[in-house]
């Protein structure tokens, strides 16, 4: 797998950070079209289910943010949940989707 770029490494920082402080089992972030970042873990509560990936979007959305240019999440699981995927399409066709491990090497790359 090809290294990152650094503003593509520092997503795959933020989603283990995430991770690792919430002790959640994804972690992911997200960037904007104006460069600002936006971190969330999984959410599991009894009335409703986030993907981090899910939550990192609705942050990004719920901060003005107009379109994403790329999203990370960190995750044990082989696949991205196909509801992160559909998260990121609905607002970013063309945003890469970054799969990494929790150690942060990176395991794939979804492209459009």
């Amino acid at each position: 797998m090809p290294d990152l770029e650094a503003e593509d490494q520092k997503l795959v920082t933020l989603a283990r950070s995430a991770r690792a402080r919430n002790g959640a089992a994804e972690g992911a972030a997200v960037r904007d079209t104006d460069g600002r970042t936006y971190a969330a873990t999984t959410v599991e509560l009894p009335s409703f289910r986030l993907t981090a990936v899910q939550g990192a979007v609705a942050a990004a959305l719920s901060s003005g943010a107009e379109g994403l240019e790329a999203a990370v999440v960190v995750t044990t699981d082989a696949l991205v949940d196909e509801a992160s995927v559909q998260a990121v399409r609905d607002v970013a066709k063309l945003a890469p989707i970054v799969r990494a491990e929790p150690s942060g090497e990176i395991a794939e790359v979804l492209q459009p």
